[in-house]
């Protein structure tokens, strides 16, 4: 079996990749730059794990990533949308710029979308396939300050949905994970004041996630154990999205 991670180089999209090797998978790991983790995991998984370089909002990138895929291992038979950036600057939405909702939305909404596009007729061609979607709590809790964000991964969740749709006739499973508050390079920069509101009560679970929570729902997905659930938000979030009285 082999998957295409995007954002695999570091936090979320690192902790998948770790999983699905560890689980035999073969996975190309998709990234704007390599570094010391993904290094890593050539040098022990040798052949298993190639890395890409690749800004998936850029359709030569996308296409070259599938083309690698196939050249190398055959084909897709799982594609992980991990993939995002965090806002350029947490303002009020009404000073959004453009340039910076064009940021969030490019990569996170529009380069998934196409990706998985052009990774779907890949599958058809296969006769089956797996997608994944790494969406956020964002997607239906607003944050006024992250507006293009929260736009972003509400997309996402509408985009799981019409390819599932689409696509279940054909044998291809289509999920959305959906991570609450994971400790990663987004999130250090307020990882306290997180934190603190957890301590009272904003999640059941009293703690931050981490990227391996998020993995292991995404393992679970992979193994095909939930395809008659296609179209199924999980959410990695610790209880977030639990309505309490």
């Amino acid at each position: 079996m082999t998957a295409i991670v995007t954002g695999g180089s570091r936090g979320i999209g690192l902790a998948i990749a770790e999983a699905l090797l560890a689980d035999g998978f073969k996975v190309l790991a998709a990234a704007r730059s390599e570094n010391e983790s993904t290094a890593r995991l050539q040098k022990i998984h040798g052949g298993d794990f190639l890395f890409c370089p690749c800004d998936i909002a850029l359709a030569q990138d996308r296409e070259c990533l599938l083309e690698m895929a196939a050249g190398v291992f055959g084909g897709v038979d799982l594609l992980v949308n991990n993939a995002g950036v965090a806002p350029k600057n947490r303002r009020d939405m009404l000073d959004i710029s453009l340039e910076e909702y064009h940021h969030c939305m490019d990569i996170n909404l529009e380069g998934a979308f196409f990706l998985t596009q052009a990774a779907a007729k890949m599958m058809l061609a296969q006769g089956g396939g797996r997608v994944v979607n790494i969406s956020s709590v964002s997607s239906y809790a607003a944050s006024v300050n992250r507006a293009e964000y929260c736009l972003s991964k509400a997309g996402i969740s509408m985009m799981t949905k019409l390819f599932a749709a689409r696509l279940a006739g054909d044998g291809i499973s289509v999920f959305e994970v959906s991570p609450g508050i994971i400790e990663t390079d987004m999130t250090a920069a307020v990882r306290e004041q997180y934190a603190a509101r957890i301590a009272d009560g904003l999640t059941p679970v009293k703690r931050l996630g981490t990227p391996e929570d998020v993995a292991a729902c995404v393992l679970s997905l992979a193994r095909g154990q939930l395809d008659f659930c296609t179209g199924t938000v999980i959410h990695a979030d610790g209880g977030f999205s639990v309505q309490r009285l």
